[in-house]
């Protein structure tokens, strides 16, 4: 019997480097919240493993040992034909990729507080939390998470089409020592609260992407210029970016006016938490 998945676009509010270990990976302090909108699978049990990928951002996707998917389902000993509808751009820093790996883990383990971190974490640094599917704090090389209540944030996500090589961005980094966010991240009782903390936290991975893919610098202008926007940023290291709005209304009005502006554009009203 076939079983359905949903895999969440991951959404990095914030994304501090604090440093990087000795081995090379980065230390983090990201707040990450998940969407509404992303992509679906679907699992039949059999002998062999395989794929299969449709939707809109289907080509290029990888359906042999290459594809994130495939290495989870391996990890988990999971064997059968799995259906990926791909409506996340890849390599648009919202954890398609992995969050696809994580619902595979989640369909494969049957619970999702079963999950072995470290078989996640061995599949990348952001499938932990996207096991979470829910507001959490990262810390650390993505093994550290603590749940985070937030209001549910009404956002507009925008891509250009343009993938940024998450290597090269790193690379490009100027500090790799920069400062965490607060020990502890305050209740907030409305979405203007949420978003005014959110001013005074980073992205420092922004820069760089902005200085490698000029074409993100442009979505944040534009995104900022969109009737009651009240915080604009990158997510992870690009290229999708978001703002965020009183309400969901100012969202949808937003993707109208962006999509109408900019039609070859991925955009996507959504609410997150």
């Amino acid at each position: 019997m076939a079983t359905k998945a949903f895999a969440p676009a991951k959404i990095n509010l914030t994304l501090h480097v604090t440093g990087q270990r000795a081995d090379g990976y980065h230390l983090l302090d990201s707040l990450v919240v998940f969407a509404d909108v992303g992509d679906t699978l679907e699992f039949s049990p059999g002998p062999a493993l395989s794929i299969s990928v449709t939707g809109e951002h289907a080509a290029g996707v990888p359906t042999d040992s290459h594809n994130l998917v495939w290495k989870a389902a391996e990890a988990a000993g999971w064997t059968g034909h799995i259906d990926l509808n791909k409506v996340l751009p890849h390599g648009g820093g919202i954890g398609g990729g992995s969050s696809d790996a994580a619902a595979t883990l989640r369909v494969a383990v049957g619970q999702d507080d079963l999950v072995p971190l470290d078989t996640a974490l061995s599949l990348g640094a952001d499938v932990p939390v996207c096991t979470q599917t829910r507001s959490t704090r990262m810390r650390g090389i993505g093994e550290q998470l603590t749940s985070v209540e937030l209001p549910q944030l009404p956002a507009l996500l925008v891509n250009p089409g343009v993938e940024v090589p998450t290597r090269a961005v790193f690379s490009s980094l100027g500090s790799r020592e920069n400062p965490p966010m607060p020990e502890v991240v305050p209740e907030f009782q409305t979405v203007e609260d949420c978003a005014t903390w959110l001013q005074s936290q980073r992205n420092d991975l922004e820069p760089p992407t902005t200085r490698l893919a000029p074409e993100v610098e442009r979505v944040l202008g534009d995104l900022a210029e969109t009737k009651h926007s009240l915080l604009t940023r990158m997510s992870g290291s690009g290229s999708t970016c978001f703002a965020l709005y009183p309400t969901m209304k100012d969202a949808h009005f937003a993707a109208y006016e962006i999509g109408a502006a900019h039609p070859g554009w991925w955009c996507r009203a959504t609410q997150l938490n």
